[in-house]
């Protein structure tokens, strides 16, 4: 009997063993599959990673091969206004002292209708000497002359004197302001809001470095004059009793600096919109939110040399040039110059200059009477089959129809001439 339960007991403990290693052996046949799987999609989503991580390093590569270190950078050729380079450039900022390009722009608008002159004396109010930050301590008991005043503010940023400016031009700060907004919608500045006419940070008051880009180029281009006072490292005001050293290195130490503004506070950090010109080509490069102040020139200066070291400015001609001659029929003259509208020339890349195609266009006969400025053709530049510029093509003088009259009048007018 005993034998008999024990064969029962030892047949159940196999049977145990049995199924204690059949389960075991699920269990890691089980274990070892989900492990492998787990594996499997770990390794497959680090490759993705990798993958995703080399694509935006080569984006971010791309967006920024010249390795900037401030938040948003452009590159913009003067003219133009082509640009040659961006980084985050429709990122809004604060511009900080850099608004001030919009106070000048108004300024020089309003010498140039003759609301204002440069001799003019422009008288300081409370609220100018009030002001913080880079200023020259105007005192309310004394006027400066506009070319004065521009000089502080190009020169070492005074904010007391931008604000005085602005209360001269247009009465008030606030109206001032408005004007400077509106010339803000003029040019296509729509990253821009305006709250002040000095850059000291306000809530709400920014801009960009492209809309930077697109008021430098209206001052350079529209109001050249500007350089006259952008370009001074040193001078002095009050009979030489305060000292005026320019905030923008890049003038003293730049080939070809012509300016424009720096700009910094504790919330914007460290701005400059920088402009040079070389053999022809001229660039403006605006730097926002570096890091320090020497970062901001550095980077500028980075942004220029890319544009010097790779681009030139191809010159065709210039406006009046000539062109061509153009056979007149019955008229009193049997000839007219076709001559340039304007200056024609475009920017390229360094190199590409021979595959630059001319394509003049100029009517083979005229018939009298031809006006002069009368359009009779067209000069087309063309690279690789894009249109890179065209010209119009304008008669130099007028010619008149030819009739009894008019020919005994010119015989008479040559004749006297000669006899004289």
């Amino acid at each position: 009997m005993l034998f008999k339960v024990n064969k029962y007991v030892a047949k159940i403990t196999v049977i145990t063993v049995l199924l204690y290693i059949m389960c075991s052996v699920v269990i890691v046949s089980n274990a070892e599959n989900y492990e492998w799987s787990v594996t499997m999609d770990t390794i497959e989503t680090n490759a993705n990673v990798s993958e995703k991580l080399a694509t935006t390093t080569k984006e971010n590569n791309a967006k920024n091969a010249l390795k900037l270190e401030c938040e948003s950078a452009i590159l913009i050729e003067q003219n133009s206004g082509q640009i040659l380079y961006e980084k985050e450039a429709h990122k809004q900022l604060r511009p900080a002292s850099v608004t001030k390009l919009m106070t000048l722009l108004l300024i020089f608008e309003a010498l140039d209708s003759g609301q204002i002159t440069l001799e003019d004396k422009v008288p300081c109010s409370e609220n100018a000497a009030s002001m913080g930050g880079s200023q020259i301590w105007l005192d309310t008991r004394e006027e400066l002359t506009v070319n004065e005043m521009l000089k502080a503010m190009c020169v070492v940023s005074a904010n007391d004197c931008t604000v005085a400016m602005a209360e001269y031009i247009a009465g008030s700060e606030e109206a001032f302001v408005d004007k400077m907004n509106q010339k803000a919608t003029e040019l296509g500045m729509k990253d821009t809001c305006f709250k002040n006419c000095h850059g000291i940070d306000e809530d709400g008051h920014v801009t960009s470095s492209y809309d930077i880009s697109l008021m430098s180029k209206e001052l350079l281009v529209n109001h050249p004059d500007i350089t006259n006072y952008t370009t001074i490292y040193m001078d002095s005001l009050r009979d030489g009793k305060s000292q005026l050293v320019n905030t923008n290195k890049l003038v003293r130490n730049y080939k070809g600096a012509t300016g424009l503004k720096t700009g910094s506070t504790s919330l914007a950090l460290y701005n400059l919109s920088a402009s040079a010109t070389r053999d022809d080509l001229s660039l403006i490069a605006v730097v926002m939110k570096a890091p320090t102040s020497n970062q901001r020139f550095e980077d500028a200066k980075k942004l220029l040399d890319y544009g010097f070291n790779n681009y030139e400015f191809k010159q065709f001609g210039k406006s009046g040039d000539v062109v061509g001659n153009v056979t007149v029929e019955k008229g009193i003259e049997k000839n007219v110059n076709a001559v340039l509208s304007q200056s024609c020339g475009v920017l390229l890349k360094k190199g590409s200059e021979n595959n630059v195609v001319q394509n003049v266009q100029i009517e083979p006969k005229l018939s009298a009477p031809v006006e002069k400025g009368q359009k009779i053709g067209m000069v087309t530049y063309t690279l690789d089959g894009k249109l890179l510029q065209s010209v119009d093509i304008l008669a130099d003088c007028t010619v008149s129809k030819e009739t009894l009259m008019n020919v005994a009048s010119y015989i008479y007018e040559r004749w006297f001439c000669l006899l004289r």
